[in-house]
This record gives C-alpha cells, sequence and structure tokens, in this order.
C-alpha cells in the first residue's frame, strides 16, 4: 500500500498536472484504465447519479465505502474518492469515517468546506480540527485533498476573495492536508498567486468552457480533475443513442 501512496503523490507536478478524468463505478473505472490513467478519481455527483440519489452526501456511506472498495479490488491503480464533507460535521466522526475510507484501500479523499443542506462554508477553525482529525486518525501517506468551495460561492471573484482563498489554504496545510482542491479558479494570474502563496499542489477542475490545461499548467497547477462532467457527458450520448434506436 505504501507504494500506492508514493505513486499517487508523486503524481502532483506543478507544470506537468495529473489529470484524474472522474469515474463512479468498475466499469467506468476500467475504461479510465484503458484510456491510459496513471490514477483514478470518484466524484460524488457521478456517484450519486449513477446510483438514483441527489448529490450532497445523499449516497449512503455504508455504500460509498463498498463502492470504493470494489473499485480498489477491481484496478492496480491508486484510488481517491470525493468523500464530501466526510459524512458528519463533528472532526472526529469525520476522522474515524476517513478512516474507514483509507481501510477500504483509498489512497486519498477530497475533503470540502461547504456547508451540505445549508448556506455558506464551515468556519475556517471548525474545518481545521476536522482536517487535523483526519490526519491524526489515517496517518502521514493518505492523501487529504482539502477543498475549497469559495468560488462556487459567488460569481465576484475578485482578489478579495483570492485573499480568503490563501488564507484558508495556509490554514489547511497546516492542519496537515496534503493538496489544495478549489473548484471554479481558472485565472491564470490567481492561480499562479495560489501556488505561490500555499504550500500544497493545487487542484483545479476542469469544466466546459474553461482554459486548456497546459495553460494551467503553465500557471502552476499541480493536478486537474473532470468532476461530473465525464458522467454527464456519458449520459447525453446514451440518450441521443436510445433515441435513435426507439424513434
Amino acid at each position: 500500500m505504501t507504494e500506492k501512496f508514493e505513486r499517487f503523490l508523486a503524481l502532483h507536478v506543478p507544470g506537468d498536472p495529473a489529470i484524474l478524468y472522474n469515474i463512479w463505478d468498475v466499469g467506468s473505472a476500467h475504461a479510465v484504465e484503458k484510456a491510459g490513467a496513471k490514477a483514478l478519481a470518484t466524484g460524488s455527483h457521478p456517484v450519486a447519479d449513477a446510483n438514483g440519489w441527489p448529490d450532497g452526501q445523499r449516497v449512503p456511506i455504508d455504500f460509498a465505502l463498498a463502492n470504493a472498495a470494489r473499485i480498489v479490488e477491481a484496478t492496480p491503480l491508486p484510488l481517491t474518492v470525493d468523500f464530501e464533507s466526510g459524512y458528519s460535521t463533528d472532526p472526529d466522526t469525520v476522522g474515524r469515517n476517513v478512516w474507514r475510507l483509507a481501510h477500504m484501500g483509498a489512497v486519498g479523499c477530497n475533503f470540502e468546506d461547504q456547508v451540505i443542506g445549508g448556506e455558506g462554508l464551515h468556519p475556517l477553525a471548525q474545518q481545521v480540527e476536522k482536517i487535523a482529525a483526519i490526519r491524526r486518525q489515517v496517518g502521514e501517506n493518505f492523501f487529504i485533498n482539502a477543498r475549497t468551495d469559495l468560488l462556487l460561492k459567488t460569481q465576484e471573484h475578485d482578489d478579495a476573495l483570492i485573499d480568503e482563498v490563501v488564507e484558508r489554504g495556509k490554514a489547511f496545510a497546516e492542519a496537515g492536508a496534503s493538496g489544495f482542491f478549489v473548484p471554479r479558479l481558472s485565472n491564470s494570474a490567481q492561480i499562479e498567486r495560489v501556488v505561490r502563496e500555499v504550500p500544497l499542489p493545487l487542484n483545479v477542475i476542469a469544466f466546459p468552457g474553461a482554459p486548456p490545461k497546459q495553460e494551467w499548467a503553465s500557471a502552476g497547477v499541480a493536478r486537474i480533475s473532470h468532476g461530473p462532467f465525464p458522467h454527464r457527458a456519458l449520459m447525453a450520448k446514451l440518450e441521443e443513442m436510445a433515441r435513435e434506436a426507439i424513434l
């Protein structure tokens, strides 16, 4: 298992980012593996959509863990899991839940700071406490990809907002995070600032209309995820093919 952790961590190279084309089950894992992936990552939204639940920790935790275990058993590639907010607001419970995920064979997880089912973000001090609790439970190798959803909560992606992003990133790093995930961060100058000021490899998410990955690589991005978009595109294509067959 140590070799998997090391292999996954080594993929996070600023300027030569790891590409994680998000999956949701064993079948999608095999397809992405055959495409040449070096690691695998689930997305919470596609896992939920593919199995009939809404996103937002509505997938039962035991199902999410079992789904991760099946993917780990089916492929030799390192797997990181979108674990949303850890299925609790209590730091110790979050830590234990992520420990269960680690013992299913995952090498890492995304851990977000938005209030699921509510408004805004969890207070920074509380989020730091949860990250520290996770680290205590899972040891030093597990990759905690600490995510801030600041840019998802507003359309005003100005310097003041990036100040908050940097503040959260630095605090997450001190608490024991392994990586920093900022969905919807796309401006190269803002990316360069975050890379320069936050001592963690930066993860951004590809989305329709996003800059080309080489532009992000040049700004210092170390990881590019694809979130729910692969599943959405595949389902749209399936619907199109079904319509052509039925009509």
